[in-house]
């Protein structure tokens, strides 16, 4: 039997897709099934926002953006496709799906989106009100009404809900992070790679843009190799070159990935070793002194045999000498 499109009612399109078997090239087990089962039943959450409540029309221009950013601002050929199916089906056939609105918090007589952001530009450029269910919620539900609409969409990239959720955990709604776990759908190591994910550098992450095939572990691979010493530099040198710019997302992950893989690790230079002499004025004695890093070791070189016998002293008042300069390093350090 054809599976129901459980999101067919959230999308974020102009009008929901009819419904038709879903494909699938694998069998799901275990945690996959866990997992197809969470999306299905936060698909559902979303859709119930928008059940029994009243559509109206707003019009585009007092809807603000939300304030919690789910899009990588990069790739905007990549979003312009999606866009320009939304745009020509609301054209041909109006807007069934509505969006989902919040009373401004700050801006009274505004609105602020919660989702349906592709409607809302195609209402805005084809010059219609908004069809949209306007409700008073809390930045808390805002999130995680978002962050599960972005869920039950296929087009929305692995860093993308990476770095949504990074934003839900740093505006702290709670110490821990339920708001983050509900809203993305994840279960908490899953969300621990994701925030290790997202502190990729920014410069970097736009650089390689969406990457919509790559997934979760292929991410957290390439912020392994970003930590090792120099990988970074030799990434954002990469990705600085403009033959790497014209490159599709998934190409400039693969080809950074590639390259820091093929890399050996930067060693760091060793400290050239700092050497002085010293002698007494009767010159019968003289010592190379070395100090290299944590070690430092003293040569004592004489005509006769006094390099022996001032090595045993030396040797034999250790003690007392290191006293000695603990009591002046304690003196100095009190003086500061």
């Amino acid at each position: 039997m054809a599976r129901k499109n459980p999101f067919a009612s959230i999308m974020d399109n102009g009008n929901a897709p009819a419904e038709r078997p879903v494909a699938r090239d694998y069998t799901f087990k275990g945690a996959s099934r866990s997992l197809i089962s969470s999306i299905d039943e936060m698909a559902a959450q979303a859709g119930k926002l928008l059940e029994g409540e009243t559509i109206i029309e707003v019009d585009p221009n007092l809807v603000d953006q939300s304030f919690a950013n789910d899009r990588l601002n990069v790739d905007q050929e990549d979003y312009e496709a999606d866009y320009a199916q939304v745009l020509q089906s609301i054209r041909s056939s109006g807007q069934n799906s509505p969006a989902l609105l919040r009373p401004h918090p700050e801006r009274p007589g505004r609105y602020m989106l919660v989702f349906g952001r592709l409607r809302w530009r195609a209402a805005k450029e084809l010059g219609l009100r908004l069809r949209a269910v306007v409700k008073e919620i809390s930045e808390r539900d805002h999130v995680i009404a978002q962050g599960q609409e972005n869920t039950a969409r296929a087009n929305t990239s692995f860093i993308e809900k990476a770095l949504f959720a990074a934003d839900i955990v740093q505006r702290k709604f709670d110490e821990d992070n339920s708001t983050a776990l509900a809203a993305i759908g994840v279960d908490r190591p899953t969300l621990s790679k994701m925030l290790s994910v997202a502190s990729i550098p920014k410069e970097l992450l736009e650089a390689i843009g969406r990457a919509k095939a790559v997934g979760r572990d292929r991410w957290y691979e390439l912020k392994l190799l970003l930590d090792k010493p120099g990988n970074v530099d030799t990434a954002l040198a990469l990705a600085s070159n403009s033959d790497f710019q014209g490159m599709p997302s998934e190409a400039r992950f693969d080809v950074i990935v590639a390259k820091l893989k093929s890399s050996k690790p930067r060693r760091r230079a060793a400290q050239a070793p700092s050497k002085r002499t010293w002698a007494p004025s009767d010159g019968r004695v003289a010592a190379e002194l070395v100090a290299s890093g944590k070690k430092f070791t003293i040569a004592l070189k004489a005509k006769g045999t006094d390099a022996t016998a001032f090595g045993d002293y030396l040797s034999e008042n250790l003690s007392e000498l290191y006293e000695a300069f603990r009591r002046e390093k304690r003196a100095t350090t009190n003086g500061d």
